[in-house]
């Protein structure tokens, strides 16, 4: 069977869900062709490399990929894991499609599911990771300790999740949306505009302030979850980055 078989796209939402709203991985779903150009020109590969090295995932183990957007984050999982099971999950069908289409091209086996982070497709106890990267901050209070609830659920004990995202102690995302004058209509010159309009709403977020501080560390440790901490950070370019991971209790 080839591995493009193995590709496949499920919805599991609820006719209440498909009028629900939510926040495009590059903010307008305009944006989405331009997406993987930017987070390329960003950076953000290595973020989702770290962030898998941090998370320590074994051969043969079961992941879910929370806003998984157009992949990214789980194509770095298979790259170093390719025995992983990974699943995808994000509320934008669009962005789904896309990393549908980057996953065939790679040959990877990748199961992508349109929903929400409040309600993981996963069985009670059923998985060794739930990983997360930059999209924790477009969740609104409400999503983010059902987020937290939900992982706890699925998460076998001794299982992990990982969160990626803006913040964390002494953050320093900073205001650049102030205007500015550059006159140029080059690709590049437009990722670059990009990039400023991301930092900009990113430091404008009210979600992203109550990342700020020990924001994700107590979100977990309320759940449930044991030893959540941050475990690394980055100064990116789009503010500072806290890499924060927990463990579910063994009993």
């Amino acid at each position: 069977m080839a591995a493009s078989t193995h590709v496949r796209i499920l919805d599991q939402r609820t006719p209440e869900d498909r009028d629900r709203p939510f926040l495009p991985g590059a903010g307008k779903t305009w944006l989405l062709p331009f997406y993987d150009a930017l987070t390329q020109v960003a950076g953000v590969r290595a973020l989702h490399e770290r962030a898998v090295e941090l998370a320590g995932i074994e051969p043969g183990q079961t992941v879910v990929d929370v806003g998984c957007g157009t992949g990214n984050l789980s194509f770095a999982v298979l790259a170093a894991q390719p025995s992983a099971w990974v699943t995808g999950l994000d509320p934008d069908g669009d962005a789904l499609r896309r990393a549908a289409r980057k996953a065939r091209r790679r040959s990877v086996a990748l199961t992508l599911v349109q929903g929400y982070a409040d309600r993981i497709p996963a069985e009670d106890a059923a998985l060794d990771h739930v990983v997360s990267s930059l999209a924790l901050h477009h969740v609104d209070d409400d999503g983010r300790i059902a987020f937290a609830r939900d992982a706890l659920r699925a998460l076998r004990p001794g299982g992990r999740v990982t969160v990626v995202d803006f913040g964390g102690p002494a953050s320093n995302v900073e205001d650049t949306g102030h205007p500015t004058h550059h006159h140029g209509h080059s690709p590049v010159h437009a990722l670059r505009h990009l990039t400023r309009l991301t930092r900009s709403r990113v430091a404008h977020r009210p979600v992203v302030a109550r990342n700020h501080g020990d924001g994700i560390v107590t979100l977990l440790a309320d759940a449930g979850f044991y030893d959540a901490r941050e475990v690394a950070h980055a100064d990116h370019r789009f503010g500072r980055v806290t890499f924060v991971q927990a463990t579910h209790p063994l009993s």
